[in-house]
């Protein structure tokens, strides 16, 4: 039987362990980026493209990826809406470019690891929903014709064809998308990008946490916890989830907490049993949705469902580990796949996940200019990070382009409140979504009323 790890995150034991090299000593840069995920990074490489001599620092609290970017489920789709109906929810005038947007940025993000070498186990599966419940089918079967109108063209696939996909009890319908979602792993990406980055002389400093910013003349200073001051012309703060210290942020997003399983390796009459044979990226109908993937050694994530929500906008380590969803998340997949009854699941994590009541990732500057965020992604972040990290190297550098025209780009998602109605409104908005599962999806007055208003809360 294998030894449970909780709280150990599989993709960050594929990778190196890396030595940090924090700041020290004061110094001076052209751009400071706070964070070295996704964001932090593609923003510097974006930065660096454009102009090849500009002095770029990246300062991360931990290592490259210790966040989100090292956490996530390693689904990296095109979508910077979060799906085609909220797009249609939130930017009808301007869902079509943003669906080109998205399929454009998803190509160059495929293209750029092919180019760079970046070993990333990338494979383009496509992506396979799964009805679970019986109202689920026929606004499956109504969706795959309304997105095929709309230029997203969706598969259904009934009981039969779905179950012959992947072996499942529950299945009951599927929808199919091809060509829009790769499954990759999120650790060696963070990781590769890192060193395309420090390969353009991009300076990264670990183990280096900022603690303040503050406008000075001509320009930003950072201090970092050990006393350290980094001065610059503009500051980028890419910390996602974990942007709480910074004031002005916090109304902008809850910081989520998401968990996730990954199994040992499967037998090969294990792999057969349960077919997948195309291996797509999964993910079922519910609110509380799970989803779930094949690695690249054949173990299978599993995760979603609980997105638990912590008074305060707390971000902790102490809340990567949760016994209780862990338990929860592994009876729900011997519920879904009893054929693998001896499948043992050593790794279990949770990280926070940022979220807006859109759902979409929010652009906004401050400190006339010299200050530049980019956060809320609500769990689609690996390939749409790319894509924010070039609207903000045009905050900075190319104020002329017309991305910062786009209402996406310019307008705000409706504020959280603060505390304590932000906890009661969160745990409350969660047991309404529950409830509409338990009720065929129908869903009551709050939601509807938040639905209309288009105000959201998701993982």
């Amino acid at each position: 039987m294998s030894e449970a790890r909780p709280g150990t995150v599989y993709w960050l034991t594929t990778v190196p362990s890396p030595t940090p090299e924090p700041l020290i000593a004061d110094g001076r840069v052209d751009v400071a980026i706070v964070g070295g995920g996704f964001t932090g990074l593609w923003t510097a490489l974006a930065l660096t493209e454009t102009d090849p001599g500009l002095r770029v620092a990246v300062l991360e609290m931990e290592s490259v990826g210790f966040g989100a970017s090292g956490r996530n489920g390693g689904f990296c789709c095109a979508s910077l809406t979060h799906g085609l109906a909220n797009g249609l929810r939130h930017f009808p005038d301007e869902v079509d470019i943003l669906q080109r947007e998205g399929i454009d940025n998803l190509r160059a993000l495929v293209a750029f690891t092919r180019r760079h070498r970046i070993d990333c186990e990338l494979e383009e599966t496509g992506i396979l929903d799964v009805a679970d419940a019986s109202h689920q089918v026929e606004e499956m079967r109504d969706w795959a014709a309304e997105s095929t109108r709309l230029g997203e063209p969706l598969e259904f696939l009934d009981r039969t064809a779905v179950q012959a996909e992947v072996h499942s009890p529950l299945w009951q319908a599927g929808l199919y998308r091809a060509g829009r979602d790769v499954m990759l792993n999120p650790a060696r990406l963070v990781r590769g990008l890192a060193r395309v980055a420090a390969e353009r002389g991009v300076r990264i400093h670990e183990a280096t946490r900022v603690t303040n910013v503050e406008r000075r003349a001509g320009g930003v200073r950072l201090r970092t916890a050990a006393g350290a001051t980094l001065d610059a012309d503009h500051v980028v703060v890419a910390t996602s989830a974990y942007s709480g210290w910074l004031r002005r942020l916090q109304s902008r997003f809850v910081p989520v907490y998401d968990y996730a399983l990954v199994s040992e390796p499967m037998t090969p009459a294990q792999r057969e049993s349960i077919g997948w044979r195309r291996r797509q990226g999964m993910s079922d109908s519910n609110n509380q949705f799970h989803y779930f993937r094949l690695t690249a050694d054949d173990r299978i994530l599993w995760g979603g469902y609980d997105a638990v929500y912590h008074y305060g906008n707390e971000v902790a380590p102490r809340l990567d580990s949760r016994p209780a969803t862990f338990a929860r998340l592994e009876g729900h997949f011997r519920h879904a796949f009893p054929q693998l009854a001896g499948l043992r699941f050593p790794f279990r994590w949770g990280g926070a996940i940022d979220t807006t009541s859109r759902f979409t990732v929010t652009f906004g500057q401050s400190m006339g200019g010299r200050l530049t965020y980019a956060l809320g992604y609500t769990g689609l972040g690996v390939a749409a990070s790319r894509w924010a990290g070039g609207v903000v190297r045009d905050f900075i550098l190319r104020p002329e382009s017309e991305l910062l025209r786009l209402r996406f780009v310019r307008s705000e998602p409706f504020p959280f409140p603060p505390e304590p109605l932000r906890y009661a409104a969160v745990e409350l908005v969660r047991r309404e979504l529950d409830r509409a599962d338990r009720n065929e999806g129908r869903r009551g007055l709050l939601l509807r009323t938040l639905d209309a208003a288009g105000i959201g809360f998701d993982s």
